[in-house]
């Protein structure tokens, strides 16, 4: 494993969890992602709106103010094209709304509730990403 971080790892989930409680305690709200983006373009109060809205900058602009100040080079894998990128973005959404929620909302908030849909939902997530690597590297035959 050549980038294991567990500190900026540990970091990152303490900070993730502190959000979630936030959210939860200040709103009432679970913290997944896809039910809150969907939410922006689905509610007809403004307040709603906004306050989803807000989540989603925070969210995307900490990703954008962590880069800037621990820059780091990625270098994408020859074989992921953009076109690949984007369908799989979209199997991810047909799949967040299928799944009644995304790994943050079931991950975090419903394990966290100790809610039986969320671990089950969890479980099915982990053991298809794991399917889907080894479908990816016998296919294409290099790492995933």
């Amino acid at each position: 494993m050549e980038n294991f971080t567990p500190y900026t790892s540990l970091a990152g989930g303490i900070l993730i969890g502190i959000s979630a409680s936030i959210l939860m305690y200040l709103n009432g709200r679970i913290a997944g992602i896809s039910g809150i983006v969907s939410g922006i373009f689905n509610s007809s109060s403004t307040k709603e709106k906004a306050w989803r809205l807000a989540f989603v900058v925070g969210l995307v602009g900490g990703a954008f103010v962590y880069a800037y100040f621990f820059p780091v080079v990625v270098a994408p894998r020859e074989y992921m094209t953009t076109t690949l990128l984007v369908v799989g973005g979209l199997i991810v959404g047909v799949g967040t709304a299928m799944g009644g929620g995304c790994t943050s909302g079931h991950g975090i908030c419903g394990m966290s509730r100790f809610s039986l849909r969320s671990i089950t939902a969890t479980f099915t997530f982990l053991a298809s990403g794991i399917v889907t690597v080894y479908l990816v590297k016998l296919l294409l035959g290099g790492a995933a």
